[in-house]
């Protein structure tokens, strides 16, 4: 198959999907992803190269067991210190390199973390558990491991998902702070009924995915990235996914989007969260209304990007982000006698 033909909605051809994170109105391959979830690929394989090339954060690297035969590559950069420890979950098929220019902007005043989820980029690969359910309990035993106390978690499509997941389970109590970034929170079976044709359209996609996998994150990259990159970024993206088995990767979109209606998690918050969205998601309205639903939300959309909000416009993204730690951090030494 040729790979105008798995990115023809390039093009404003074929239908909008709830799967893929749409590359709104472009790559129908992008309406494969989640639309929580939104695929997002990350784009660095191990031994990957910065976002930005004048990136100097000093990384630590290691594998860490998470139990039930599973390690989780994580990397790390900066010390514990006033500010509170910044924890940033990628999205489907995705690695923890994505984030490398938040890791390098937040590392010389946070303790910054970033992983690798199970069956992702250079963690254990396993037939068993690829679902947000069991990846929050990965995070949990990952963030007691590292000793990780009251920290920000920030998720980023299908890391949205993992976030309900947890705080269903877990709650926020052990949180600073919550960064939701460009997903809405998965509504499960019920999104069936009331998206037909867009989850028939998803449905159609897992074969063009099982049987053109390189051509499809290929195609999706182009997507969800609307601005020019380093040279070799997509190939390097590409190359993380492909650690993913297609078989694993269908498994965990399904599991995502209509696994669990997961949005009563959304009323247990009770942490500072902060709503990132493009200004073009097609979830915007769903986000929208998500914050609403949560106590101390704020929400904010960010123009002239695509799904990868944070890689088409880091600068705003970034500038988002602190000022979010810095407004909550304030707050808290306000109220302390």
């Amino acid at each position: 198959m040729s790979r105008l033909s798995i990115v023809q909605s390039q093009h404003g051809k074929g239908p909008r999907s709830r799967c893929l994170r749409p590359a709104y109105d472009t790559s129908l391959a992008v309406k494969l992803f989640p639309r929580p979830i939104v695929v997002l690929i990350a784009w660095i394989s191990a031994n990957a190269i910065a976002v930005h090339t004048g990136c100097t954060s000093e990384l630590r690297e290691r594998k860490l067991d998470v139990g039930e035969g599973v390690s989780l590559r994580v990397i790390e950069a900066g010390q514990a210190g006033a500010g509170p420890t910044l924890v940033f979950i990628p999205g489907w098929s995705t690695a923890a390199d994505i984030w490398r220019q938040q890791i390098d902007r937040f590392a010389p005043n946070h303790r910054v973390i970033a992983f690798d989820p199970r069956s992702q980029g250079q963690s254990t690969i396993t037939t068993s558990g690829n679902t947000p359910e069991m990846r929050a309990q990965d995070l949990h035993n990952l963030l007691e491991r590292l000793k990780a106390r009251h920290p920000v978690l920030v998720g980023w499509s299908q890391g949205v998902q993992d976030l309900a997941a947890y705080i269903e389970r877990y709650s926020t109590h052990d949180f600073a702070g919550l960064v939701l970034v460009d997903a809405a929170v998965s509504d499960g079976a019920d999104g069936i009924s009331a998206r037909p044709q867009e989850t028939a359209a998803q449905f159609k996609m897992f074969s063009v995915y099982q049987a053109h996998q390189a051509e499809y994150l290929r195609g999706m990259m182009e997507a969800i990235i609307s601005k020019p990159q380093p040279a070799d970024a997509i190939d390097r993206l590409v190359a993380t996914g492909l650690k993913t088995p297609p078989s694993i990767g269908i498994g965990m979109l399904v599991a995502d989007l209509f696994g669990v209606n997961r949005t009563a998690a959304l009323k247990k918050i009770d942490c500072p969260t902060l709503i990132i969205a493009s200004a073009k998601s097609d979830e915007l309205t769903r986000q929208q209304a998500e914050a609403s639903q949560i106590s101390r939300a704020r929400f904010e959309k960010i123009e002239d990007a695509a799904h990868a909000v944070f890689l088409d416009q880091p600068e705003r993204f970034d500038e988002l982000l602190e000022k979010f730690v810095k407004d909550f951090a304030t707050a808290s030494a306000g109220s302390t006698p």
